[in-house]
C-alpha cells in the first residue's frame, strides 16, 4: 500500500554496477529517490550489498524504526546470529553489524 492515498501508479526499473554494492550498502530504493534510487511511497529504505567472506558492514536504524534483513545469497551474521541463503530476520537494535561469513548478497529495508 502507498503512503497515502492519490498517487499515480508508477514504475521504474534500474541497474546498479557491482561496484556500487560491493562491500557496502547501497541505497536502490527510498521515498525521495535519494542517491539515483528508485522512488517508493512508503517510509522505506531498501539497501543492497555484495560481500566477500570476512567482509563486515554497519548500519544505523534510527529510535523508532527497524530493519529486515534478507539473505539472496551465501551466509551472514547480524549481531552475532547466523543466517544463510533464503533467511530473513527482523531487528529493533539501533546498530547492525553484517558480517559475511561467505561471498554473500544481503538486501537490507529500513523501515517505520
Amino acid at each position: 500500500m502507498p503512503d497515502r492515498k492519490g498517487h499515480e501508479p508508477g514504475y521504474e526499473q534500474k541497474s546498479f554496477p557491482e561496484d556500487e554494492k560491493r562491500g557496502r550498502l547501497r541505497l536502490i530504493a527510498s521515498p525521495d529517490g535519494a542517491d539515483g534510487s528508485v522512488t517508493i511511497h512508503q517510509d522505506a529504505k531498501l539497501y543492497v550489498s555484495l560481500l566477500n567472506a570476512g567482509e563486515q558492514l554497519q548500519h544505523d536504524i534510527a529510535q523508532g524504526r527497524f530493519g529486515w534483513l534478507q539473505v539472496a545469497k551465501g551466509a551472514v551474521e547480524m549481531n552475532g546470529t547466523g543466517l544463510k541463503q533464503g533467511d530473513g530476520a527482523a531487528t529493533d537494535a539501533q546498530r547492525l553489524v553484517i558480517t559475511a561469513t561467505e561471498a554473500s548478497e544481503v538486501l537490507l529495508f529500513d523501515l517505520a
